[in-house]
């Protein structure tokens, strides 16, 4: 999506040739295939490990944080290979989203018109907020040691970053909306 704002507002002109049907269907495609390709990497490192004592894990979802906690083989080597992987998966899409988001704020103040700068910076505030919220949330729970919080803690972070967000997702992205926004209106003001 960040791509796509960069496009739509730094290349105008250019844009139905930057997000044509090939470009995006290659973006998806690379997103799924370095997530899949990821998850086998870190399945296969988790299933050499040894578990001993309590089967039952401490989470709502098979959380590779969790399941280390249970292990009783030597975890300092996947420690490693997450952080890499953090670097990978998490910090290098989430320094390239934010140079578009730079590329895009000098754009955005190189327009003359306020009405045009307003309608800009509206198009991408939603996603550089779902982002940030995204990013920051992720970034705490993996790529910190494991031994940072309580299982409280990484519950309630994973909590956001899965459940929370995606369903803040269509609630930020609907406030663009003229016709919401009166609805809201009217629903807040009739009380």
């Amino acid at each position: 999506m960040a791509y796509d704002r960069f496009a739509a507002i730094c290349k105008p002109l250019h844009y139905p040739l930057l997000m044509n049907k090939r470009n995006c269907t290659l973006l998806a495609a690379s997103s799924w295939i370095t997530g899949i390709v990821d998850t086998i990497a870190l399945v296969d490192v988790i299933s050499h490990f040894s578990f001993c004592g309590s089967n039952e894990i401490n989470h709502f979802f098979c959380d590779p944080n969790a399941l280390l906690k249970l292990s009783c083989s030597d975890i300092k080597n996947f420690e490693i290979l997450s952080l890499s992987e953090g670097v990978f998966m998490a910090v290098i899409p989430f320094l390239l989203t934010l140079l578009s988001y730079i590329f895009i704020i000098v754009a955005i103040l190189k327009i003359h018109s306020s009405e045009g700068r307003k309608k800009a910076y509206s198009t991408c505030s939603s996603h550089l907020t779902i982002v940030l919220i995204f990013y920051g949330t992720v970034t705490v729970v993996y790529m910190s040691p494991s031994s940072m919080f309580t299982p409280e803690q990484d519950k309630m972070f994973a909590l956001l970053y899965t459940v929370i967000i995606p369903m803040l997702n269509p609630l930020i992205y609907s406030m663009r909306n003229k016709e919401v926004k009166n609805a809201l209106r009217k629903l807040i003001f009739r009380k």
